[in-house]
């Protein structure tokens, strides 16, 4: 028996076959549409804001290197309360606890292994207790240990940053995931290196140049929480170990030389200057000729960067340091300001200038001299600058009074750069408030030295109408020109008859 169809005659098992296939492609393309119009589940981005489109590409807020592949579950055999034990085996179960504190787990997986990383939790709460309270724990076997733990822990390639465009100052810091962990071991280290019973001389066979330059190296890490705790860390290892001191300096310099010439990033440069700050406060005198050629070589030059405005505060506390342990670098310092000035970025500017002014809180009148003439020239410059925040910044240096004294008894110099412009910005200034700042400078000046005073007004009037006269006849020899110009286009219009 057959189903007879147009032009064709198919047997009754043929038509049912083909009936069943048609039905299963349809039924896929009518998935393979739906896909297609319904929208893909992202989170709402507002399309007018740079932000919010950074926000929605980077949804990991945490990542980490310290990911070790285990093919089955980690077990870690439980061991005894340190307290729970005679004193006499406190020392070797010490030594146990350090070595499986060795072991490392994947946080990126948050449900593997949940009870051996609480229990490692639990064991490195008890270490930080234990160095703590507990007196002769510090072996001569325990340092290896302890310095091999932290090792494990701490020492990894630092994950990438979730973005290509990571811009410190607006996108979020990608997290380290391991840090229940991370932040205990950090906590046991410092804990031992603060320890009355530690000892650096047996510790230096351990924590050695290698281990500072992996110490360095983890400063780039984006998390902040772990920067701190590095920050620490270094100054406790270049204040208990003094043949490191010099390496720790010059690996410092060596990084910030490559930040400002060639990479232009690296996350942990306010903290290192941070370091350093209290390093320059306890540079002996006279200062050594490196540190001389550390603050005119690296850290003026830190000052071109485009981020700098995320280490200005504690870099500008740097250089005051220096300054005020020897005021004779006051001129390379403000030269080199001067040689960096920003051109084009205001934000720069203004933080330029509250820097020069901490520097003239600290200056000495005899340095001072040696400066003035380009210093308030820049000053004059800033001044006249359409963008009213530099302009405000540079006219609060009259509210300081160190500084107004300074002023006062070099105004015979000080006045004759600064007077056209404040006369002109007077006029011309389209801020009001910056106007009335102006005014207030220019008062002062009076009250300091009127007869000069009076002399500059005369001779900017005397100069305004020279150039107001040079302009009319400008003005006038260019209308003539124009006339000539007219008149012999009139004369070649002419036809000359035959």
């Amino acid at each position: 028996m057959g189903v007879y169809c147009p032009n064709v005659s198919l047997p009754t098992w043929a038509c049912i076959a083909l009936l069943c296939l048609y039905s299963q492609l349809v039924r896929k393309l009518g998935a393979m549409s739906s896909a297609a119009t319904s929208p893909p589940s992202v989170d709402k981005v507002d399309g007018f804001s740079r932000k919010s489109v950074r926000k929605a590409k980077q949804k990991r807020s945490q990542s980490s290197s310290q990911f070790r592949s285990q093919g089955k579950p980690i077990e870690l055999t439980p061991l005894p309360l340190l307290k729970d034990v005679p004193a006499q085996e406190q020392s070797d179960l010490f030594l146990k606890k350090l070595q499986q504190c060795c072991t490392l787990f994947d946080f990126m997986d948050t449900l593997s292994d949940l009870k051996m990383k609480e229990y490692k939790r639990s064991t490195l709460n008890e270490l930080v207790d234990y160095v703590t309270v507990s007196r002769g724990y510090l072996t001569e076997q325990a340092y290896p240990e302890v310095v091999k733990m932290v090792s494990y822990n701490i020492f990894r390639t630092l994950p990438p940053s979730d973005s290509n465009e990571f811009d410190p100052e607006e996108d979020e810091p990608t997290l380290e995931a391991s840090w229940p962990h991370l932040q205990l071991v950090y906590e046991f280290f410092i804990r031992f290196l603060e320890s009355q019973e530690f000892q650096p001389s047996i510790a230096k066979k351990y924590i050695d140049q290698k281990f500072v330059l992996q110490l360095l190296e983890l400063f780039d890490s984006e998390d902040p929480r772990e920067r701190d705790y590095l920050k620490t860390v270094l100054h406790r290892i270049y204040g208990k170990f003094l043949g490191l001191r010099a390496f720790i300096r010059k690996q410092i310099n060596n990084i910030f030389l490559r930040f400002v010439y060639e990479t232009e990033h690296f996350n942990g440069v306010a903290e290192l200057l941070e370091i350093l700050g209290s390093i320059i406060n306890g540079f002996a005198l006279p200062l050594k000729a490196e540190h001389k050629q550390f603050l005119v070589k690296v850290l003026i030059p830190l000052h071109t960067v485009r981020s700098l405005s995320l280490f200005h505060a504690q870099l500008a506390y740097c250089i005051v340091q220096f300054l005020e342990k020897d005021p004779t670098l006051t001129e390379p310092v403000v030269r080199g300001l001067l040689k960096f000035w920003p051109k084009t970025c205001s934000q720069k500017e203004v933080m330029f200038l509250g820097e020069l002014e901490e520097i003239l809180d600290v200056i000495e009148p005899t340095q001072f001299v040696k400066i003035q003439e380009p210093l308030f020239k820049q000053i004059s410059k800033c001044v006249c600058s359409p963008h009213f925040q530099v302009a405000e910044r540079a006219l609060y240096y009259w509210n300081n009074e160190y500084i107004m004294s300074l002023i006062e008894e070099n105004s015979n110099v000080i006045l004759p750069i600064m007077f056209a412009s404040l006369y002109r910005i007077s006029k011309e200034h389209w801020n009001p408030a910056i106007v009335a700042l102006v005014y207030n400078v220019l008062k002062a000046f009076m009250e300091m030295n009127s007869t000069l005073f009076d002399e500059l007004t005369a001779t900017y009037k005397s100069d305004r109408q020279r150039e107001k006269k040079k302009e009319k006849e400008r003005e006038e020899l260019w209308k003539k020109l124009e006339d000539l110009e007219l008149k012999r286009g009139l004369r070649s219009d002419v036809i000359i008859p035959t």
